[in-house]
């Protein structure tokens, strides 16, 4: 019975509607009118200022953090990995359709790269290594959240079969591909921009 509490906590911390707040609370303004009218952090970065921005990246990996850690401090009945995953991609699906805006959130890259930073670190770091270079060549924030996320379950396949005492999951791999069609499926209007010529490029300073 504890685990139904849990993962309606994880769901409600995962959406907290960080950037929306921020903005009003900064701004005034309903950030789902202005910029690509997302409440994440590339958003908040456009539209209010680059430093908003990080701290909005921050404070949404947090809220997929702390359910990861969490799940360490009680017994779901299952194994620490499976409850982890599972708090962990509540969060991410709290992120995405947050009950605080009638279930339209944000991307859920933020929220993901926090779960995935305590769960698979190593594997996290080489991800956001990939993100950083797509981001460089080609200027795009959500063809590198798309191309990293494809790449986690690669990176992960290939550091738990080849770096000596790594351990494979099935589990984890397997969440990791769902991931990346999550994160796909919510990037498709900036997809459909991206073939059209028509997305936003470097996220500028605001102030």
């Amino acid at each position: 019975m504890i685990l139904l509490p849990a993962i309606l906590a994880s769901y409600l911390i995962g959406g907290l509607p960080i950037g929306f707040l921020l903005a009003k609370k900064v701004k005034g303004i309903d950030l789902r009118e202005h910029g690509s009218k997302n409440i994440g952090a590339t958003n908040v970065g456009r539209v209010i200022g680059w430093k908003y921005g990080v701290l909005v990246l921050l404070l949404d990996a947090l809220k997929g953090a702390i359910p990861v850690v969490g799940a360490s401090y009680f017994d779901s009945g299952f194994s620490l990995t499976a409850t982890q995953i599972l708090l962990g991609t509540t969060a991410i699906l709290g992120h995405t359709y947050t009950p605080f805006l009638s279930f339209r959130g944000g991307k859920g890259v933020a929220t993901a790269l926090g779960v995935y930073m305590t769960l698979v670190p190593f594997v996290t770091i080489c991800a956001v290594a990939i993100f950083v270079l797509v981001y460089k060549v080609s200027g795009f924030v959500s063809l590198g959240s798309i191309v990293a996320s494809l790449s986690m379950p690669l990176w992960y396949l290939g550091i738990s079969k080849l770096l000596p005492g790594s351990e494979y999951s099935p589990i984890i791999f397997l969440v990791l591909i769902a991931t990346f069609f999550l994160i796909t499926f919510t990037h498709r209007e900036n997809i459909k921009r991206m073939l059209q010529g028509r997305e936003l490029k470097a996220v500028p300073d605001a102030n």
